[in-house]
């Protein structure tokens, strides 16, 4: 953005009170589309958890190339497809919410919408236990592939996620599977999270970033031919429907696979900080909130009220939020980002008066919706609002 985007931005937002959060239309729609360029023609499914804004996720599927939801818990994805949003949902995690699996149990409609995530014979289980495979449809269920890399012995590099990391142990899981009444195997998934969502270009660390773009080359390689291999031993027990991977930060090189027939997105439509960090493609900031400026303790410091909205993962400055409009303003290392107010320096502090307004970025993409009822909807110098998820009711993991 300009710094004329300021203006825009405040013009559009005069009328409402801060902390206001906003969706640049504009830059989400060039962020779908380069997404989508970058798909190799595969479809996207939008992963909720990055967006977690009904009319946002509608506006993604709405485009070409663009198709089903990555729900992070089953209670969001039967809400999903009961508001119309999508009739395809591939849930991104195993769940054992037994309410939840009941309704998807009882309900045909919803049974052939929604896939439930697999990695363990324990998960069938427990779904047997809440409604047993006589008086249910079947249940669509996806095999979750490890996608981290183990070079050598206990070494591993990437997420603790599923326990199925070789061909051998997916083809023995999918074989129990199938022999299981009441499931149906129609998918494998495998997301590479350690290059999907790590940086390769950390700033001011270009050692590091040398090494994490050695180690993800080859732990990429080493996936392309696991992944074939495990894809393989699945088919030979089931016809798949699908075989899902990637994420905003490896969508090229994942879509590339010949193993992976879609790929997911969705903290590359609003545009965090964190992928600030990326070589291959940095999407525009599109999602933003703004805070206004209530005192100034000294010359030097100008302090807005609210602002601490940190970001999940490892602690540190990168999970917090980063001033971005007016340019030349930065967080003071003693303080951070605080829960009711926020000392900013810089040479803009200069140029700030008590009700001024200062423009963030969230480190992460949908974690911004968890702490606003609604997104303003920004379209030149107009502003409409969206609810989100929190503003419709639900927290979903809270």
């Amino acid at each position: 953005m300009r710094p004329q985007d300021r203006d825009r931005l405040d013009r559009a937002t005069a009328h409402l009170e801060t902390p206001v959060a906003v969706v640049d239309l504009a830059a989400f729609d060039a962020n779908a589309a380069e997404l989508q360029s970058r798909a190799n023609g595969k479809p996207i499914r939008v992963a909720s958890k990055s967006v977690r804004c009904r009319a946002m996720i509608e506006r993604a599927l709405a485009r070409p190339g663009w198709h089903g939801v990555m729900a992070y818990t089953l209670a969001e994805a039967i809400w999903l497809v009961r508001s119309g949003v999508t009739d395809d949902v591939l849930l991104g995690y195993p769940t054992v919410d037994r309410s939840a699996l009941a309704e998807l149990a009882k309900d045909a409609e919803l049974a052939a919408a929604i896939t439930l995530m697999v990695d363990h014979p324990s998960h069938l289980d427990l779904v047997d236990q809440v409604y047993p495979p006589a008086n249910r449809p079947d249940l669509r269920l996806c095999l979750e592939l490890d996608a981290s890399w183990r070079p050598a012995g206990p070494l591993h590099v990437g997420v603790r996620r599923s326990p199925v990391h070789s061909a051998s142990q997916a083809g023995a899981l999918a074989r129990r599977i199938v022999a299981r009444p009441g499931f149906r195997l129609v998918g494998v998934m495998s997301y590479e999270a350690h290059i999907a969502g790590v940086g390769d270009a950390p700033p001011g660390q270009a050692l590091r970033g040398r090494a994490i773009r050695v180690v993800q080359r080859r732990s990429y390689a080493e996936l392309l031919d696991r992944r074939a291999a495990a894809v393989a031993a699945v088919r030979e027990h089931a016809e798949l429907e699908f075989v899902n991977g990637g994420g905003t930060g490896s969508l090229a090189q994942t879509a590339a696979d010949p193993a992976v027939t879609e790929v997911t997105a969705g903290s590359g439509l609003y545009g965090p900080t964190l992928f600030d960090q990326y070589t291959s493609w940095r999407p525009a900031p599109a999602a933003l909130f703004a805070l206004s400026v209530v005192r100034r303790p000294a010359p030097r410091i100008a302090t807005v009220q609210g602002g601490g909205w940190i970001a999940s993962g490892p602690p540190g400055p990168a999970r917090q939020p980063t001033p971005y409009l007016p340019a030349g303003l930065r967080l003071r290392s003693g303080e951070g980002a605080g829960e009711v107010q926020t000392p900013l320096v810089g040479a803009a502090v200069a140029h700030l008066r008590p009700g001024d307004r200062v423009w963030f970025r969230h480190a992460k993409a949908g974690e911004l919706c968890e702490h606003v009822n609604e997104v303003q909807l920004i379209d030149g110098d107009t502003a409409t609002p969206a609810l989100t998820y929190r503003g419709e009711g639900f927290a979903f993991l809270g």
